[in-house]
């Protein structure tokens, strides 16, 4: 047995486990350990806006792979996941959404009492600095630095212009939106995002790292947890798996939050014991919990490529090569200034195309065609310009279960993605508003025509349905599978804590029980800021039965 215990235990360094441990460290009295399975973030490719893609396919991510995806031609689907202090945050092109304010009042009708626009705006708030905007509906004092993008390609700028120019031509009324977080999210415009003076602010910089100097905190990197130690149904810790098939215990005299992203957190509940009886079972786990949401209710934002052909070589690509390379990485450290102080996803919008006064598609920016970063894989790198549209609806649902009670197996992941016929629906809209802002003059002018869909691909409703299901790819983020609610489908209750086991909670995309119109962490770092207030609230109640001597053997800081 160890001798280790702290009062916290947080699962999962990502963006919102970093958020979680820094705040509960605020109170000097409570002793707090963050659990990382990846690695540290320190990296220039983490540091500087535009190097996150040098990030992919490192040990700092893992590739999941869905199951042959029915509605989507069978293919296998790739789901990316971070493994490095951060999470995503630490990986992503930074832009911060918050969603539509209808998204949280969405919730709260749908049994989440206290989550509605003006319950969470708060905690937005709390969490923002932003660097332009101000008033009622920005903070301006939190850790989380939010600004504009400096730099700006020849290409964003023309699609400001191509944008507003297709919405005339195609009777889409489309306008300039300066502040996708203000009063109306639909428009075009330049997203702001989660960094400061070329620098990333991710919540592990934002954070977590002002908070390494309280001795009270410790963060351990390289720390894979196996399962929950559960004792009469009550969290008293973790098991971590050690060298040589040992396993590592460390008790939790309060509470262990999962950070673990929608993947893992059900994953490590499964293991546990928590969750489908049935299934839990048939895998050889001992059932602490039968709660039948575990794992369900997976959503995703799908993504379809829709790249026009530069006739000039002005695109990103060859831009990390060669004296190219050298130049961009002089001007960023020298002056934090050029191509790496940008996101590289400078600019997009959200378009409202079925009416009903809520955008359903965002369309994300690059200067490089979707043929030329790996997502598609086998074709020729050219030079080329993505619009890509984003199905900001969430009507398919899939699921989440193990493999098997092996801590080191893959969850299976059946994603089902397009199975409704909304999402499909919606994605084929976008895909014909992103053909039309191509040939839009602003924008035309740099093409010599479309790489994808291309000429082959019609724009009626039965070629486009079928480019749809051929090339469709998740937008990187998963959410839903341990969601919040009141109802016998939810895993945890309105405070985040996981129902029927005590001294436990979730707090991370997988508790949303629908998944917001658009990027999501702005909202995960909502959510960790609001799940410390819970715990405050709840801090009178008893401490876990047991010793309250606290061992450590480590010193603060990073392991």
């Amino acid at each position: 047995m160890s001798t280790e215990a702290f009062d916290y235990i947080i699962v999962g360094g990502g963006a919102a486990g970093c958020v979680v441990a820094s705040r509960l460290s605020e109170e000097a009295s409570r002793r707090v350990l963050l659990l990382e399975e990846g690695t540290h973030d320190k990296s220039l490719f983490i540091r500087m806006n535009g190097g996150y893609f040098r990030t992919m396919g490192t040990q700092r991510t893992v590739a999941y792979q869905t199951e042959p995806e029915p509605h989507a031609n069978n293919r296998s689907i790739q789901v990316m996941q971070a493994r490095t202090l951060g999470g995503g945050h630490s990986l992503n092109a930074m832009v911060y959404i918050r969603g539509q304010p209808e998204d949280y009042d969405d919730w709260a009708a749908r049994g989440c009492e206290g989550w509605g626009f003006a319950d969470v705006l708060p905690y937005f708030k709390k969490a923002e600095n932003n660097q332009r905007l101000s008033g009622v509906l920005h903070g301006n004092d939190g850790p989380l630095a939010v600004s504009d993008i400096g730099h700006r390609h020849v290409l964003s700028e023309a699609f400001i212009r191509a944008s507003q120019e297709a919405g005339t031509a195609c009777g889409v009324p489309i306008r300039y939106n300066d502040d996708f977080n203000g009063t109306s999210q639909a428009g075009v415009g330049y997203y702001q995002t989660t960094s400061h003076n070329g620098e990333r602010c991710s919540t592990a910089r934002g954070y977590l790292r002002p908070a390494l100097k309280r001795p009270n905190l410790v963060v351990r990197t390289h720390s894979r947890v196996s399962r929950l130690l559960i004792e009469n149904r009550r969290t008293v810790g973790v098991v971590l798996a050690g060298e040589a098939g040992k396993e590592i215990q460390i008790r939790a005299l309060r509470e262990v939050i999962l950070c673990a992203g929608t993947l893992i957190s059900p994953k490590l509940l499964m293991l546990s014991g928590i969750g489908p009886a049935e299934h839990l079972q048939a895998q050889g786990i001992e059932v602490v919990s039968d709660l039948p949401g575990v794992g369900e209710n997976y959503q995703d934002h799908l993504v379809v490529p829709v790249d026009g052909k530069l006739k000039d070589p002005i695109s990103l690509l060859g831009q990390d090569r060669g004296l190219k390379a050298l130049r961009h990485g002089l001007e960023w450290m020298l002056y934090r200034s050029g191509l790496l102080s940008s996101n590289l996803v400078e600019n997009g919008g959200f378009f409202d195309l079925d009416g009903d006064g809520r955008p359903e598609i965002q369309i994300h920016t690059l200067a490089m065609a979707s043929t030329s970063w790996g997502k598609l894989d086998g074709a020729p790198p050219e030079h080329g310009y993505s619009v890509a549209p984003c199905c900001l609806t969430s009507h398919s649902r899939g699921r989440v279960r193990l493999r098997s009670k092996d801590p080191s197996a893959a969850p299976i992941l059946n994603a089902n993605y397009l199975s409704d016929p909304a999402d499909v629906q919606n994605l084929v809209r976008g895909v014909r508003l992103a053909r039309q802002i191509l040939k839009a003059p602003s924008l035309a002018c740099f093409l010599e025509g479309e790489l994808m869909p291309g000429t082959a691909v019609g724009d009626d409703q039965d070629s486009l349905e079928e480019y749809v299901r051929n090339h469709a790819q998740n937008a990187f983020h998963p959410a839903g599978t341990c969601a919040m609610g009141t109802d016998e489908a939810a895993v945890v209750d309105l405070q985040l804590r996981v129902r029927g086991v005590a001294g436990l909670r979730v707090a991370d995309a997988s508790v949303m029980p629908v998944l917001v119109r658009g990027n999501t962490t702005a909202p995960v770092v909502m959510i960790a800021e609001r799940v410390v207030d819970f715990i405050a609230q709840d801090e009178k109640a008893p401490a876990a039965t047991g010793s309250t001597q606290w061992v450590s053997k480590t010193p603060a800081g990073v392991v």
